[in-house]
């Protein structure tokens, strides 16, 4: 498909990245040369400089043979105004929308029509969404949910005291006495899509799918001593914790936010009556003592420094608070960051990426798209969900006798009324979800691609 990405900032050279490597053609849009210079030189794309906004800028690019433009600059009118204009330019096109202002938000919702908006993309939104997830679940460091919510793909950290330490995965049953797979396995910044002698070690970062259901049985039986969340502390008094009070608000959770700019206090003060407001410095060690850091539930860092968000994390760590989220927006060394005791780490680029590679993959799959997308494994894996349609090879055929590419896994079945996980005798039908894991260097577009042949 030919696509059109406005601003080469942070999510849209991420989007570049993942487009371009799944065979797409690009064009970047930015008012910055040495931006797109950077963007050419990195990946397979090409470049037009200039205003998004402007039909003469779309022309240049395109527009009119375009599929579909993703407008991601970091100014929500620019987006709004390139959107409209695309669409007027080309009737057929699909366009994506970058609004992150909460005056905008209910607006471009209520009015996607007249702005020519197919989807409308909120990357501290989702963020907020993701942590509020986490923190209802304390326990798992990362949850996907798949089957319209009746599974969860969720991340587990295997230390020395763990009961799944030195164990095959054949005997996984009989330690968490509940129907789970582990689909995937981190080891050493390198990810395996494991099978039944595989035998798991200390530091392993283990993926699970498990129904919902069955979500707190895992936790007990691996001993991961959890207690509900009900006071949480945010570092930072970012567009995130804006969202994240209101989600968690709605779950009973008492939340405070740490901000060190007065005005920006004033502002939440207003717009969050329900959260406490304290002006101060959150990398401050004594100010967190002061605090009373360590009777908390739970801590966000969702400061605007990646690398302020670390240590705050690192200190709550060893304050032993019971949950740490920590934000980080950039791709720092995977390798050193997910050695480091900071708990779960939440990424909006990369959660606004997934949701905007299924819709293509959806657009570019008529038929079998996919219907949820989540990177697993330090971005190494996809779980991909797909629906069963009758273009699909081996309906009603036992899984067993299926013939399928090295590295991809089918780990769960959605029915009608209940979400399976497979074993060789199960079977998928029409109109059923399936659930498959794989590296990311197997290209997999539709359900038939997982198939040999």
């Amino acid at each position: 498909m030919k696509i059109l990405i406005a601003g080469g900032g942070k999510i849209g050279s991420t989007i570049a990245s993942q487009l371009a490597f799944e065979g797409h053609d690009i064009t970047m849009i930015d008012m910055s040369y040495d931006v797109l210079n950077r963007l050419v030189e990195s990946y397979d794309v090409s470049g037009i400089q200039g205003n998004a906004a402007s039909m003469k800028t779309l022309f240049e690019a395109g527009v009119k043979d375009a599929n579909l433009l993703i407008a991601a600059t970091d100014k929500d009118e620019i987006n709004l105004l390139a959107c409209m204009c695309a669409h007027g330019m080309n009737h057929n096109i699909h366009t994506i929308g970058r609004i992150r202002n909460p005056e905008y938000r209910m607006q471009a919702y209520a009015m996607q029509d007249v702005f020519g908006l197919n989807m409308v993309i909120n990357p501290e939104q989702q963020a907020a969404k993701e942590i509020a997830g986490l923190l209802k679940f304390p326990g798992f460091l990362t949850i996907d949910r798949f089957a319209k919510g009746m599974c969860e793909i969720v991340e587990l950290k295997v230390d020395a005291k763990s009961p799944l330490n030195g164990v095959s995965l054949r005997r996984l049953e009989s330690i968490v006495h509940c129907n789970v797979l582990v689909c995937a396995v981190l080891r050493n910044n390198e990810c395996v899509i494991p099978y039944g002698d595989f035998e798991l070690k200390e530091n392993d970062r283990i993926y699970v799918t498990a129904n919902t259901n069955n979500l707190n049985t895992l936790l007990v039986n691996l001993n991961i001593i959890t207690r509900k969340n009900k006071r949480a502390l945010i570092a930072g008094g970012s567009r995130i914790s804006y969202y994240l009070c209101q989600e968690l608000s709605k779950s009973g959770i008492q939340c405070t936010i740490v901000e060190k700019d007065e005005k920006r206090c004033e502002e939440l003060a207003c717009l969050l009556e329900e959260t406490t407001i304290i002006h101060g410095d959150a990398s401050n060690q004594a100010f967190l003592e002061q605090e009373r850091l360590d009777q908390r539930d739970a801590l966000v860092s969702l400061t605007d420094l990646d690398e302020l968000n670390i240590i705050i994390g690192l200190y709550a760590n060893a304050m032993n608070i019971n949950q740490i989220v920590t934000k980080l927006s950039h791709t720092l060394d995977s390798s050193v960051v997910q050695s480091l005791p900071i708990g779960s780490i939440v990424s909006p680029k990369d959660l606004v990426c997934a949701n905007i590679v299924r819709y293509v993959r959806a657009m570019n799959e008529k038929q079998g798209g996919a219907l949820t997308i989540h990177k697993i494994a330090n971005n190494l894996a996809e779980a991909i969900e797909f629906r069963v349609d009758a273009s699909c090879k081996y309906v009603d055929v036992e899984l067993k006798h299926m013939k399928m590419k090295d590295n991809v896994l089918v780990v769960g079945i959605g029915h009608k009324d209940h979400f399976e996980i497979p074993n060789g005798d199960s079977k998928f039908a029409l109109g059923d979800s399936v659930l498959i894991v794989t590296d990311v260097k197997t290209r997999i577009l539709s359900l038939n691609d997982i198939f040999k042949g």
